[in-house]
C-alpha cells in the first residue's frame, strides 16, 4: 500500500445544474442545486484512498458547520486528518459550480485554505517523514506549497505537484519537483512560456512532467526525452468536475508501478469519474477501476 500526503484545500462545492451558463447581467433558473464535499487536495486524497493509497490530509477549514462536515466526510474515506487545522473566525472555503451539459464553469473562494501556512508545513514534519508521496496543487499560498517541496525534499521523498490553479512557477519551486502534473494550458504558464507546441515544453523538463489531455488521455517524457502518450478513454460523460483530481489521486497512489501503468490506470479512473455527478462522488474504488479495465482488454 503507497502511503500518500496530501498538502492543500478543503471545501465545500455548491453545485448549481442549468441548461446554460448565464451571461453578465443575465438571471436563469437552474434544475438541480446540492452540495459536495470538494476542494482540489481533499478530492485528491478521497481519491487516492478509495483507489487503496494509505492517505493523510495536510491542510485547513473553518470553525463552522462545512468544516466539520468536511472533517468527517475525510475520516469516513478513512483518511488521517490529525494534520487538518481549524481556523476560527474564518470561513471553510466553498466553490461556487455551475455543471452545464457535462461541462463545468467554477468560482472558487479559498477561505481558510489560505490560512494553510510555512508553520503548518513544519509542525507536520512527521507526516513528511512517514510517507511515500507528497502531493500538492495551487488553491493554497505558494510560499507554503514552496516549504512542503522543501520538506518533501528534506526527507527524500517524491513531490508531485499538480499546477492548478495556473500560476507561473518560480524556478525554485520548479527545481523540488518530482513530477508536475499540468494541462496544456497550465504547463505552458506554469514555464512562462507561448505557443502550441506542447511536446517542446514536456521536452523542457524530461522525467518530471505528466500532462493531462482530458478526454484524449494524458502523455509523460521519460527522463531520455521520449514521449509517452497514453490514450483515454471512450464513457458516456455525466460530469467532469473532479476528473483531473482523481487523475492526480490515482497517479500518485500508482506512481511507485512506475510512469507507463500509473497513467493508464490513473487515465481509466479519471475516465471513471465522469460518469457519475460531483468530484468526490464520482470517484472511483479500486474495484470498480479493476473491473472497468478488465471490460476494456
Amino acid at each position: 500500500m503507497t502511503s500518500v500526503l496530501v498538502v492543500g484545500s478543503i471545501n465545500m462545492d455548491l453545485v448549481v445544474t442549468a441548461s446554460q451558463f448565464p451571461r453578465p447581467g443575465e438571471t436563469l433558473c437552474g434544475s438541480h442545486f446540492a452540495t459536495f464535499p470538494g476542494g482540489k487536495g481533499a478530492n485528491q486524497a478521497v481519491a487516492a484512498a478509495r483507489l487503496g493509497a494509505s492517505v493523510t490530509m495536510l491542510g485547513c477549514v473553518g470553525d463552522d458547520s462545512f468544516g466539520q462536515n468536511l472533517l468527517a466526510g475525510l475520516q469516513a474515506e478513512n483518511i488521517d486528518t490529525q494534520w487538518i487545522s481549524r481556523i476560527p473566525g474564518t470561513p471553510t472555503g466553498v466553490a461556487s459550480i455551475t455543471v452545464c451539459e457535462a461541462e463545468n464553469a467554477i468560482t472558487v473562494i479559498p477561505g481558510a485554505n489560505h490560512a494553510l501556512s510555512v508553520e503548518h508545513i513544519a509542525q507536520a514534519d512527521a507526516a513528511f517523514a512517514a510517507t511515500d508521496v507528497v502531493l500538492a496543487q495551487l488553491e493554497t499560498p505558494l510560499p507554503t506549497i514552496l516549504a512542503a517541496a522543501q520538506r518533501a525534499r528534506l526527507h527524500g521523498k517524491p513531490f508531485i505537484l499538480n499546477p492548478a490553479p495556473a500560476v507561473v512557477l518560480p524556478q525554485e519551486l520548479l527545481d523540488l519537483v518530482s513530477l508536475l502534473t499540468p494541462n496544456q494550458h497550465e504547463l505552458a504558464t506554469a514555464l512562462d512560456v507561448s505557443g502550441d507546441d506542447w511536446r517542446a515544453q514536456l521536452a523542457s523538463l524530461p522525467g518530471r512532467v505528466v500532462m493531462t489531455l482530458g478526454k484524449e488521455g494524458a502523455a509523460y517524457i521519460t527522463p531520455t526525452g521520449q514521449i509517452i502518450e497514453q490514450a483515454g478513454f471512450t464513457v458516456r460523460a455525466i460530469d467532469t468536475t473532479g476528473a483531473g483530481d482523481t487523475f492526480n489521486g490515482a497517479l500518485a497512489a500508482f506512481w511507485r508501478q512506475g510512469p507507463a501503468a500509473a497513467l493508464r490506470l490513473a487515465c481509466a479512473a479519471g475516465a471513471l469519474s465522469v460518469t457519475r455527478a460531483g468530484a468526490q462522488s464520482g470517484m472511483p474504488t479500486l474495484a470498480e477501476l479493476t473491473r472497468f479495465l478488465e471490460q476494456q482488454a
